[in-house]
């Protein structure tokens, strides 16, 4: 655990949250500034700045509960599908530097948009990209 962060210290109980589910490695909370109704934030107890620094079994075992709860919060309140968000580095919108799995209920017409604008890569820009990547 960091002293200084402030989601190590939500994840071990310094805090008081509205937790939805706890064990030893994760504490879930819900999102005080959700994106739609039962928007909760998985956090491990064991600070990682980001995916790349958290061990592998971390995290499996947050995919494993994020489908876990997932599916909790679709059926009990009724959503209409899921966005599980997980952000890293600045640039792509990571806010707070503790890893951290984002479970987004989706409803009809809830006016979020978690998407993106696709572009247009060539055939041979896609290939030069694939053969940085095998």
């Amino acid at each position: 655990m960091m002293e200084d962060c402030i989601f190590c210290k939500l994840a071990n109980g310094e805090f008081p949250t509205n937790s939805i589910y706890e064990d030893d490695l994760f504490n879930v909370i819900l999102d005080v500034g959700p994106a739609t109704k039962g928007h909760a934030l998985i956090l491990p107890k064991e600070h990682a700045e980001n995916l790349f620094d958290l061990p592998e079994e971390t995290a499996s075992a947050a995919m494993i509960l994020a489908k876990k709860l997932g599916k909790r919060i679709v059926d009990r309140l009724g959503a209409d599908g899921l966005n599980v968000v997980q952000n890293n580095g600045e640039a792509a919108g990571q806010t707070v530097k503790h890893f951290h799995l984002h479970l987004i209920p989706r409803y009809k017409n809830d006016g979020q948009n978690i998407l993106w604008d696709p572009t247009s890569p060539s055939p041979e820009e896609l290939k030069e990209i694939k053969d940085k990547l095998v």
